[in-house]
């Protein structure tokens, strides 16, 4: 199949990031899919990592570390920011078009055998598991799609389980408190796993501490991110462990909450190997974070930073970042946008959007997307004094960096969607 051909035919699929639907909330289609190939996730080990926010951060750091020690690695993350071969991954490469749509193109030739009609992302995971094992990876960091117990990537049998934080999302499919949540998370741990929880809620603990997993890993019990605290480029951190204690650790990015995520990732790589990770390794694997479109700072002089927050939970931790950690001398511009399922009055009241001195609305690119006149009707419901509407996410970007003045700071947040096309026009249209 060409790489054309296998976009096409993936079009043609249900898929929850075009829709907002999931048709069957199940893991069989994807299991008889994995009997019909061979069931190719059972050839290499595997980290699973589940949360409301956090796990891309989390699987990127986990993965330099783990390719810092030789291994070779597949990173399976969605949605994109740019292209779709950036979901599959093998030590930071996404996948090449023509190995795209041959991988494609044998899970469609399956279909008929496995007596399934597969999702978009069903088709997609199993294609990432079949290329893994066609390349003979030695591990897997694979993130899961939404929630857990009836995502698609459910079907292996995770060394470590990764669990980053609980909030409220998805609540269609798993609400509609933070337990039930919390119970579909769950749904990753299976017997083999060592579970790394890193939410500290401890009403929410003991959903994740019990049977079957092989041992459990605590935050603020087993581990702790100690020490976090701001630093030229990120944080500087100390992470506490149940073997030892990492001393100023440098991660390249920005937040409290990116020390949070190290500390996971650093306990989660040492549970997989069960030893202490070497200094050194620890310190070359940092320096190679990279985390575009994750509260990313792509110029100064105007301050211009994009982040995909895409709920509340990760919109509050994005103003907490922006007010807190940067010197806003100047005019503070919001550029946003949301889907329809989101809360957006919830969404622009945890971004402080009325601390700003100008909201520009846009419509993400997507059939899901919240017209930019309603976005900015409710902006002006929350407080925001001074909204402009944009017809596009460039639009809103281009005027925003027409009016924005050296000391000044945009950020441009709300949704993937937004920042995964305001991302390339910044880079290639403005920032000089």
């Amino acid at each position: 199949m060409q790489y054309s051909e296998a976009l096409q035919y993936l079009d043609e699929r249900s898929n929850y990031e075009r829709t907002g639907r999931v048709d069957s909330p199940s893991t069989e289609n994807i299991e008889r899919l994995m009997d019909a190939i061979g069931n190719p996730q059972e050839a290499y080990r595997s980290i699973h990592i589940t949360g409301t926010n956090g796990k891309g951060s989390t699987a990127q750091i986990i993965t330099k570390i783990l390719m810092a020690h030789g291994l070779r690695v597949g990173t399976y993350s969605s949605p994109h920011l740019h292209r779709i071969n950036d979901r599959m991954c093998i030590d930071g490469v996404p996948i090449s078009d023509g190995e795209f749509g041959s991988q494609i193109g044998a899970i469609s030739d399956l279909e008929m055998i496995a007596g399934v009609r597969p999702s978009f992302f069903e088709i997609m995971t199993a294609a990432m598991f079949r290329w893994y094992a066609d390349q003979a990876i030695d591990v897997a960091v694979v993130e899961v799609g939404m929630l857990g117990r009836w995502d698609a990537t459910n079907v292996i049998n995770s060394d470590v389980a990764v669990i980053t934080n609980i909030a409220l999302d998805h609540t269609e499919y798993a609400g509609p408190t933070v337990k039930h949540i919390a119970t579909e998370k769950a749904g990753i741990i299976k017997p083999s796993s060592v579970v790394v929880l890193g939410e500290t809620d401890i009403s929410l603990r003991e959903i994740f501490l019990l049977p079957p997993a092989r041992s459990q890993i605590v935050r603020g019990q087993d581990f702790e991110c100690e020490n976090n605290r701001l630093a030229i480029g990120g944080r500087l951190i100390s992470v506490r462990t149940p073997r030892t204690r990492y001393e100023d650790v440098l991660v390249p990015l920005h937040g409290q909450h990116q020390g949070d995520n190290a500390s996971i990732a650093v306990c989660a790589v040492e549970e997989f190997f069960n030893a202490i990770i070497d200094s050194e390794i620890l310190e070359d694997a940092m320096r190679n974070v990279v985390m575009p479109g994750r509260f990313e700072v792509l110029a100064h002089q105007p301050l211009v930073i994009i982040d995909g927050a895409h709920n509340p939970a990760g919109a509050k931790v994005c103003a907490e970042v922006f007010f807190n950690d940067f010197n806003l001398d100047g005019r503070k511009i919001l550029v946003t946008g949301a889907l329809r399922s989101r809360d957006p009055q919830e969404l622009l009241t945890t971004f402080r959007a009325k601390e700003f001195d100008l909201v520009i609305t846009c419509t993400p690119p997507s059939p899901r997307g919240l017209p930019a006149n309603e976005m900015a009707d409710v902006a002006r419901q929350v407080g925001c004094e001074n909204v402009v509407v944009a017809e596009s996410v460039e639009g809103a970007c281009e005027y925003a960096m027409e009016i924005a003045q050296p000391d000044d700071a945009v950020l441009v947040a709300g949704s993937l969607y937004i920042v995964s096309e305001a991302r390339p026009f910044l880079v290639s249209k403005v920032i000089k």
